[in-house]
């Protein structure tokens, strides 16, 4: 029986927010942690990585004009696509992602996340922005290919002081969902990436086999 442990997964963050602290920040890293608590439980190991658009916003707009990154933005993108999962949070403007946010995944290649794990959130003044998650954010990583998880997680401001009361303090629990779904696309990715067939040539990619559990 083998006794090798598993190489850690990895998780990349990916937070819009402008201000510190920053409640886009805040919800970045209590779904991060809710990622990383049941990856921990299904015994696989998380390596965090956190990228911070706010400090990179010079470097991106350089690179739109320019059509080069700097070292420290292609970094960043690198981290970004070469993980096993990624969350990905903006502040909500205008009723839509923030034009940071939008801009950081313009400077990336389009084929660069097809079949990567993704889990969609962002924060806003009022619940109203809240469907923002469904016609601006998960269009857009469907665009590129991306795999992303069936909940996406919204806070406004009045999420931030939950009651405890089970029916109307939903923010906890669609974190914990969301953690979950993202942790179980991040654990079933590696797993088929790391299966080779006899001739040691990869099995078929995950967004492949996706593709072909769709109907005809």
């Amino acid at each position: 029986m083998s006794t090798d442990t598993p190489e850690p997964l990895h998780l990349a963050v990916v937070s819009a927010g402008l201000s510190v602290p920053s409640s886009t920040r805040l919800l970045a890293d209590r779904l991060t942690e809710s990622v990383r608590t049941q990856l921990a439980d299904a015994g696989r190991e998380t390596e965090i990585h956190v990228v911070e658009l706010r400090d990179l916003a010079a470097d991106i707009a350089n690179n739109l004009i320019t059509g080069f990154p700097s070292p420290t933005l292609a970094e960043a993108i690198e981290t970004v696509t070469s993980a096993d999962g990624l969350i990905a949070v903006t502040p909500v403007f205008s009723a839509s992602y923030s034009g940071l946010f939008k801009s950081f995944f313009d400077v990336i290649d389009n084929d660069a996340l097809t079949g990567k794990a993704v889990l969609a959130a962002a924060t806003g003044g009022t619940a109203r922005h809240s469907l923002a998650l469904e016609h601006a954010l998960r269009p857009l990583f469907a665009y590129l290919r991306a795999v992303v998880v069936p909940t996406a997680v919204y806070a406004a401001s009045e999420d931030w002081g939950g009651n405890g009361d089970p029916l109307t303090d939903t923010l906890p629990n669609r974190i914990v969902r969301a953690g979950g779904e993202l942790a179980g696309l991040m654990r079933g990715r590696a797993g088929s990436a790391s299966r080779t067939t006899a001739d040691d040539t990869a099995v078929v990619p995950f967004a492949q086999q996706l593709e072909a559990l769709r109907p005809a």
